[in-house]
């Protein structure tokens, strides 16, 4: 069995009113990882990724260098990596915006 993982991020540049959250939901679903994205008033996009590493280490790539097709990504901040029992989401969503 796959090592299970998760990971939050934060992806800041031209991210907002480009249909980054709705790639970010069809990207994981397809790797079939389960979590969470929104916006956030400071004009990033926010997440929570959860599922088997190597599709983790697959969504880290993409959200840090293809994004949506007309996203433009400045930079992409990784943090509360760890390890996982068991996953504690059974889709991948998007939220309403956070703050």
């Amino acid at each position: 069995m796959a090592s299970l993982g998760e990971f939050h991020f934060e992806v800041s540049g031209k991210v907002q009113g480009v249909y980054f959250r709705n790639f970010t939901v069809q990207k994981a679903t397809a790797l079939r990882l389960v979590g969470w994205v929104a916006n956030t008033m400071r004009g990033t996009v926010v997440g929570q990724c959860q599922g088997p590493e190597q599709q983790l280490q697959e969504m880290r790539q993409w959200l840090s260098t293809e994004g949506s097709p007309c996203s433009q990504i400045e930079d992409c901040k990784f943090s509360s990596e760890r390890q996982l029992q068991q996953l504690q989401f059974e889709v991948f969503e998007r939220r309403k915006n956070v703050p």
